[in-house]
C-alpha cells in the first residue's frame, strides 16, 4: 500500500532491516533482465491521458508493476500500471504505462525507483510525458510543450538521504533537459510541420488543483505549465546520468484570471488524447534518430 512510513523510505531502509535503495534497484533489475534484451536503449513514461502504447513500437513483453519485485503500483486514474519491453528498428525501449505520484502517498525514492532500474538495464535516454495545465495564456488545450526547465514546488527530492551508490550527492541540474535531445525533437517537429510550445514546467504535489491565486503566483515565478509529476523522475535521471527529454500535453487553461473555468478530469483526459495523437509521429521520428 502507498505510504510514507519509515519502512517505505528506501533511502534509510537499512535502518529498518530492509535492502538499501541500490539493493532495491538491483533486485528489480535482476527480475527484468529475464525479459529484456542485452541492452535497453531508452525509456518512455506515459503520463495522464497518454496511456496508449505508441503504435510504432513492437511490444515484446508486458509486465504488471505488481509483478516486479520492490516496485510500487500506480493507482492514479489513467495510469494502467504496466511496464512494456518494446522494440523499434532495433532500439529497445522500456515503456512505463503509468507513473507514481506524491499524492498517491509514495515516497520520492519509490517514485524514482524505475528510473534507476532503467539505468541499471543500460539505458542512456529517458522521455517523460505528462498532462499539464497552461499557466501561459498563449497556450491552448491540445498544445504540446517541450520542457526546457522546471521549478520544483513539491518540497521533495528522491535524493534526500541517499549515499553515492547510484550517483553523486550533488548532481548538476543546470541542463536537466538535455539540449541535444531538444534539438532532435524540434527537428522531428520541423519534418512534420508540427508547431511546438517551449517553456518551464512547475511541479506541485496535488491532488487538489491549484487555487486561482496560486496559479497567478506560479505564473509570476516564471512557469508556463503546471502539473503533479515528472520532476522527481527527472531529478533521479540526472542523478544517475540519463539524458532527459520532457513533453507536456496541455490539457486545460490554468491562468487563474477572473474568467477561470472550473476544470474536470474528463476535459483533461480528452485534451490529453488530442495532444497524444500529435505526439506520436514526433516520438517515432525522435526514436528513429
Amino acid at each position: 500500500m502507498p505510504g510514507t512510513a519509515p519502512g517505505n523510505d528506501l533511502t534509510r531502509a537499512a535502518e529498518y532491516g530492509q535492502p538499501s535503495m541500490a539493493e532495491q534497484v538491483n533486485i528489480a533489475a535482476a527480475y527484468l533482465r529475464k525479459f529484456c534484451p542485452d541492452t535497453v536503449h531508452a525509456g518512455l513514461i506515459l503520463g495522464s491521458g497518454l496511456g496508449d502504447i505508441p503504435s510504432f513500437l513492437t511490444v515484446k513483453h508486458s509486465i504488471a508493476y505488481t509483478d516486479i519485485p520492490r516496485f510500487p503500483n500506480s493507482t492514479a486514474p489513467g495510469h494502467s500500471g504496466n511496464l512494456h519491453i518494446t522494440e523499434f528498428q532495433g532500439t529497445s525501449i522500456l515503456v512505463f504505462q503509468g507513473r507514481f505520484h506524491l499524492y498517491e502517498g509514495w515516497h520520492p525514492t519509490q517514485i524514482a525507483l524505475g528510473i534507476y532500474v532503467l539505468k541499471a538495464l543500460g539505458a542512456n535516454e529517458l522521455v517523460v510525458t505528462n498532462a499539464a495545465g497552461a499557466l501561459n495564456p498563449n497556450y491552448q488545450p491540445g498544445d504540446l510543450m517541450l520542457i526546457e526547465d522546471h521549478l520544483n514546488f513539491t518540497g521533495h527530492s528522491p535524493l534526500i538521504g541517499q549515499n553515492e551508490d547510484l550517483g553523486p550527492t550533488f548532481p548538476d541540474m543546470s541542463q536537466a533537459y538535455a539540449p541535444d535531445l531538444l534539438i532532435r525533437i524540434r527537428a522531428a517537429a520541423d519534418a512534420f510541420g508540427q508547431s511546438l510550445q517551449s517553456g518551464i514546467y512547475a511541479a506541485v504535489t496535488g491532488p487538489a488543483l491549484e487555487t486561482s491565486a496560486e496559479r497567478r503566483f506560479f505564473s509570476l515565478s516564471g512557469a508556463d505549465a503546471i502539473g503533479m509529476s515528472t520532476v522527481p523522475e527527472v531529478i533521479a535521471a540526472n542523478h544517475c546520468g540519463l539524458k532527459v527529454l520532457g513533453i507536456s500535453a496541455i490539457t486545460n487553461m490554468a491562468v487563474g484570471g477572473p474568467d477561470q473555468k472550473v476544470d474536470s478530469i474528463e476535459e483533461v483526459f480528452a485534451n490529453a488524447a488530442v495532444a497524444g495523437r500529435a505526439m506520436l509521429p514526433l516520438l517515432q521520428k525522435f526514436f528513429q534518430n
